[in-house]
Protein backbone atom coordinates (compact mmCIF):
# COMPACT_ATOMS: atom_id res chain seq x y z
CA UNK A 1 0.00 0.00 0.00
CA UNK A 2 1.37 3.25 -0.92
CA UNK A 3 1.40 5.94 1.69
CA UNK A 4 -1.38 8.40 2.30
CA UNK A 5 -0.76 11.57 -0.33
CA UNK A 6 -0.36 15.00 2.01
CA UNK A 7 -3.86 16.40 2.29
CA UNK A 8 -3.21 19.27 -0.11
CA UNK A 9 -2.86 17.10 -3.27
CA UNK A 10 -5.75 15.11 -2.21
CA UNK A 11 -8.93 15.60 -4.88
CA UNK A 12 -12.56 15.48 -3.23
CA UNK A 13 -14.29 12.18 -4.43
CA UNK A 14 -18.10 11.46 -3.61
CA UNK A 15 -19.07 8.20 -2.13
CA UNK A 16 -22.80 7.57 -2.56
CA UNK A 17 -23.58 4.76 -0.59
CA UNK A 18 -21.77 4.08 2.93
CA UNK A 19 -22.48 0.73 3.70
CA UNK A 20 -19.97 -1.93 5.02
CA UNK A 21 -18.72 -1.70 1.63
CA UNK A 22 -18.67 1.75 1.21
CA UNK A 23 -16.95 2.01 4.36
CA UNK A 24 -14.35 -0.34 3.48
CA UNK A 25 -13.65 1.71 0.03
CA UNK A 26 -13.96 4.71 1.55
CA UNK A 27 -10.57 3.64 4.35
CA UNK A 28 -8.54 2.82 1.48
CA UNK A 29 -9.41 5.55 -1.00
CA UNK A 30 -9.18 8.34 1.76
CA UNK A 31 -4.78 7.96 1.68
CA UNK A 32 -5.23 9.38 -1.84
CA UNK A 33 -8.77 11.88 -2.32
CA UNK A 34 -10.68 13.74 0.55
CA UNK A 35 -13.77 11.37 0.49
CA UNK A 36 -17.07 12.94 0.86
CA UNK A 37 -19.31 10.13 2.22
CA UNK A 38 -23.37 10.20 1.69
CA UNK A 39 -25.75 7.60 2.64
CA UNK A 40 -29.21 7.39 2.30
CA UNK A 41 -30.14 5.60 5.61
CA UNK A 42 -29.61 5.90 9.27
CA UNK A 43 -25.62 6.05 10.58
CA UNK A 44 -24.97 3.15 12.29
CA UNK A 45 -21.42 3.41 13.31
CA UNK A 46 -19.78 7.15 13.61
CA UNK A 47 -17.89 8.35 10.77
CA UNK A 48 -14.21 7.77 10.42
CA UNK A 49 -12.51 10.89 11.28
CA UNK A 50 -10.70 11.42 7.22
CA UNK A 51 -14.48 10.81 5.86
CA UNK A 52 -16.45 14.42 5.42
CA UNK A 53 -20.55 13.75 5.64
CA UNK A 54 -21.60 15.00 3.19
CA UNK A 55 -25.32 15.62 1.45
CA UNK A 56 -26.57 13.81 -1.85
CA UNK A 57 -25.20 16.86 -4.00
CA UNK A 58 -21.93 17.74 -2.04
CA UNK A 59 -21.12 14.27 -3.22
CA UNK A 60 -22.61 14.35 -6.85
CA UNK A 61 -20.77 17.74 -7.21
CA UNK A 62 -17.29 16.05 -7.05
CA UNK A 63 -15.07 15.78 -9.54
CA UNK A 64 -14.87 11.84 -8.93
CA UNK A 65 -18.54 10.21 -8.14
CA UNK A 66 -18.68 6.11 -6.75
CA UNK A 67 -22.16 4.63 -6.77
CA UNK A 68 -21.52 2.15 -3.71
CA UNK A 69 -25.18 1.62 -3.30
CA UNK A 70 -27.44 -2.03 -4.39
CA UNK A 71 -27.27 -3.00 -8.17
CA UNK A 72 -31.67 -3.01 -7.18
CA UNK A 73 -31.35 1.31 -6.12
CA UNK A 74 -29.15 2.48 -9.16
CA UNK A 75 -31.74 3.70 -11.42
CA UNK A 76 -32.64 5.61 -8.60
CA UNK A 77 -29.51 6.66 -7.57
CA UNK A 78 -28.75 7.98 -11.28
CA UNK A 79 -32.13 10.14 -11.69
CA UNK A 80 -30.79 11.46 -8.13
CA UNK A 81 -27.42 12.60 -8.81
CA UNK A 82 -27.88 13.70 -12.66
CA UNK A 83 -28.59 16.93 -12.02
CA UNK A 84 -25.42 17.76 -10.10
CA UNK A 85 -23.05 16.35 -11.78
CA UNK A 86 -20.08 18.79 -13.25
CA UNK A 87 -19.11 18.37 -16.62
CA UNK A 88 -16.56 16.03 -17.15
CA UNK A 89 -17.13 13.92 -13.87
CA UNK A 90 -15.44 10.07 -13.66
CA UNK A 91 -18.82 8.13 -12.32
CA UNK A 92 -18.12 4.45 -11.42
CA UNK A 93 -20.28 1.99 -9.65
CA UNK A 94 -18.77 -1.29 -7.79
CA UNK A 95 -22.28 -3.54 -8.04
CA UNK A 96 -21.88 -7.22 -8.27
CA UNK A 97 -23.14 -7.34 -12.17
CA UNK A 98 -22.28 -5.26 -14.70
CA UNK A 99 -24.63 -5.12 -18.03
CA UNK A 100 -27.58 -4.24 -15.72
CA UNK A 101 -25.71 -0.90 -14.13
CA UNK A 102 -23.13 0.07 -17.50
CA UNK A 103 -26.49 0.46 -19.23
CA UNK A 104 -28.68 2.50 -16.32
CA UNK A 105 -25.00 4.91 -16.31
CA UNK A 106 -25.33 4.91 -19.80
CA UNK A 107 -28.81 5.68 -20.83
CA UNK A 108 -29.37 8.35 -17.70
CA UNK A 109 -26.47 10.02 -17.20
CA UNK A 110 -25.54 13.08 -18.99
CA UNK A 111 -23.43 12.86 -22.41
CA UNK A 112 -20.33 14.83 -20.80
CA UNK A 113 -20.11 12.07 -18.37
CA UNK A 114 -17.15 9.45 -17.89
CA UNK A 115 -18.60 6.01 -17.06
CA UNK A 116 -16.37 3.23 -15.75
CA UNK A 117 -18.33 -0.34 -14.28
CA UNK A 118 -16.07 -2.09 -11.95
CA UNK A 119 -16.62 -5.07 -9.75
CA UNK A 120 -14.51 -5.21 -6.73
CA UNK A 121 -13.83 -9.44 -6.40
CA UNK A 122 -13.27 -9.16 -2.59
CA UNK A 123 -15.69 -7.70 0.20
CA UNK A 124 -15.15 -7.10 3.59
CA UNK A 125 -14.41 -10.48 5.11
CA UNK A 126 -12.06 -11.53 2.23
CA UNK A 127 -10.45 -7.86 2.68
CA UNK A 128 -9.49 -7.92 6.42
CA UNK A 129 -5.32 -8.51 5.27
CA UNK A 130 -5.71 -5.66 2.99
CA UNK A 131 -6.19 -4.78 -0.88
CA UNK A 132 -2.98 -5.93 -2.76
CA UNK A 133 -3.36 -8.92 -5.26
CA UNK A 134 -7.13 -8.39 -4.98
CA UNK A 135 -8.84 -8.48 -8.21
CA UNK A 136 -11.50 -6.10 -9.19
CA UNK A 137 -13.07 -6.33 -12.93
CA UNK A 138 -12.88 -2.50 -14.93
CA UNK A 139 -15.53 -2.41 -17.59
CA UNK A 140 -15.43 0.85 -20.05
CA UNK A 141 -18.60 2.14 -20.56
CA UNK A 142 -18.07 5.88 -22.26
CA UNK A 143 -15.47 8.24 -21.94
CA UNK A 144 -12.45 6.33 -21.98
CA UNK A 145 -11.06 6.49 -18.80
CA UNK A 146 -10.84 2.77 -17.70
CA UNK A 147 -7.20 1.89 -18.66
CA UNK A 148 -6.06 5.17 -16.70
CA UNK A 149 -8.66 3.73 -13.41
CA UNK A 150 -6.84 0.28 -14.00
CA UNK A 151 -3.63 1.88 -14.00
CA UNK A 152 -4.17 3.35 -10.57
CA UNK A 153 -5.61 0.80 -9.12
CA UNK A 154 -2.55 -1.39 -9.55
CA UNK A 155 -0.48 1.51 -8.96
CA UNK A 156 -1.71 2.48 -5.48
CA UNK A 157 -3.44 -0.56 -4.12
CA UNK A 158 -1.74 -3.44 -5.86
CA UNK A 159 -5.02 -4.83 -6.97
CA UNK A 160 -5.12 -7.03 -9.67
CA UNK A 161 -7.26 -5.03 -12.39
CA UNK A 162 -8.61 -7.02 -14.69
CA UNK A 163 -9.82 -5.04 -18.27
CA UNK A 164 -12.94 -6.87 -19.41
CA UNK A 165 -16.97 -6.17 -20.81
CA UNK A 166 -19.93 -6.01 -18.82
CA UNK A 167 -21.10 -8.65 -20.81
CA UNK A 168 -17.78 -10.80 -20.45
CA UNK A 169 -18.13 -9.97 -16.69
CA UNK A 170 -21.58 -11.37 -16.49
CA UNK A 171 -20.50 -14.69 -18.27
CA UNK A 172 -18.12 -15.20 -15.87
CA UNK A 173 -19.36 -14.28 -12.89
CA UNK A 174 -22.61 -16.52 -13.62
CA UNK A 175 -20.42 -19.12 -12.48
CA UNK A 176 -17.92 -18.01 -10.62
CA UNK A 177 -20.20 -15.96 -8.16
CA UNK A 178 -23.47 -17.63 -8.84
CA UNK A 179 -22.73 -21.05 -7.82
CA UNK A 180 -20.33 -20.06 -4.60
CA UNK A 181 -23.36 -18.09 -3.17
CA UNK A 182 -25.27 -21.01 -4.23
CA UNK A 183 -23.98 -23.50 -2.62
CA UNK A 184 -22.84 -21.33 0.62
CA UNK A 185 -26.46 -20.22 1.04
CA UNK A 186 -27.73 -24.05 0.64
CA UNK A 187 -25.23 -24.92 3.56
CA UNK A 188 -26.18 -22.51 5.45
CA UNK A 189 -29.59 -24.08 5.64
CA UNK A 190 -28.24 -27.19 5.95
CA UNK A 191 -26.88 -26.00 9.94
CA UNK A 192 -26.18 -27.17 12.36
CA UNK A 193 -22.87 -28.75 10.20
CA UNK A 194 -19.86 -30.87 11.55
CA UNK A 195 -17.30 -28.60 13.12
CA UNK A 196 -14.94 -31.15 14.73
CA UNK A 197 -13.98 -33.97 12.47
CA UNK A 198 -13.33 -32.21 9.11
CA UNK A 199 -11.46 -32.49 6.19
CA UNK A 200 -9.30 -29.76 5.07
CA UNK A 201 -11.34 -29.93 1.76
CA UNK A 202 -13.92 -29.00 4.18
CA UNK A 203 -12.45 -26.83 6.00
CA UNK A 204 -11.82 -25.07 2.67
CA UNK A 205 -15.21 -24.91 1.83
CA UNK A 206 -16.67 -23.74 5.19
CA UNK A 207 -13.95 -20.85 4.79
CA UNK A 208 -15.99 -20.34 1.60
CA UNK A 209 -19.30 -20.08 2.73
CA UNK A 210 -17.72 -17.61 5.50
CA UNK A 211 -16.64 -14.91 3.21
CA UNK A 212 -20.04 -14.40 1.84
CA UNK A 213 -22.48 -15.49 4.93
CA UNK A 214 -22.83 -11.90 6.26
CA UNK A 215 -23.17 -10.36 2.92
CA UNK A 216 -26.58 -7.74 2.73
CA UNK A 217 -29.43 -9.49 1.22
CA UNK A 218 -29.17 -7.05 -1.47
CA UNK A 219 -25.72 -8.67 -3.23
CA UNK A 220 -27.14 -12.49 -2.89
CA UNK A 221 -30.35 -10.61 -5.18
CA UNK A 222 -28.15 -9.06 -7.48
CA UNK A 223 -26.06 -12.05 -7.99
CA UNK A 224 -28.59 -14.58 -8.23
CA UNK A 225 -31.17 -12.42 -9.83
CA UNK A 226 -29.83 -9.55 -11.50
CA UNK A 227 -27.08 -11.21 -14.28
CA UNK A 228 -29.20 -12.89 -17.11
CA UNK A 229 -26.93 -15.72 -17.51
CA UNK A 230 -27.17 -17.21 -13.92
CA UNK A 231 -30.15 -18.93 -14.62
CA UNK A 232 -28.73 -21.51 -16.90
CA UNK A 233 -25.64 -21.70 -15.07
CA UNK A 234 -28.31 -22.76 -12.25
CA UNK A 235 -30.23 -25.02 -14.69
CA UNK A 236 -26.92 -27.00 -15.70
CA UNK A 237 -25.71 -27.19 -12.07
CA UNK A 238 -29.42 -28.66 -11.01
CA UNK A 239 -28.77 -31.29 -14.07
CA UNK A 240 -25.59 -32.32 -12.91
CA UNK A 241 -26.04 -32.77 -9.34
CA UNK A 242 -29.65 -34.65 -9.91
CA UNK A 243 -27.71 -36.85 -12.36
CA UNK A 244 -25.04 -37.78 -10.05
CA UNK A 245 -27.39 -38.52 -7.08
CA UNK A 246 -29.77 -40.91 -9.43
CA UNK A 247 -26.03 -42.26 -10.41
CA UNK A 248 -25.47 -43.14 -6.83
CA UNK A 249 -28.88 -44.50 -5.87
CA UNK A 250 -28.90 -47.81 -4.56
CA UNK A 251 -30.77 -50.52 -7.07
CA UNK A 252 -33.85 -51.22 -5.42
CA UNK A 253 -35.17 -47.62 -4.81
CA UNK A 254 -37.12 -46.63 -7.28
CA UNK A 255 -34.76 -43.84 -9.26
CA UNK A 256 -34.01 -44.87 -12.86
CA UNK A 257 -29.84 -44.33 -12.76
CA UNK A 258 -28.65 -41.97 -16.40
CA UNK A 259 -28.14 -44.05 -19.55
Amino acid sequence: MSSRLPASSRAPLGLIGFGAFGRLIAGHLSRHFHVHAYDPGPAHDPTPADIVPASLAEAAACPIVILATPVSAISEVVAAIRPHLRPGVLVLDVGSVKMVPARIMAEGLPAGVAIVATHPLFGPQSARAGLRGAKIAVCEVRGGRAGRVAAFLRRAFGLDAILTTPEAHDRDAATVQGLTHLIARALVQMEPLPTRMTTPSFDRLMQAVEMVRHDAPEVFDAIERANPYVAEIHRRFVAQTARLVTELAPEGTGLVRAA
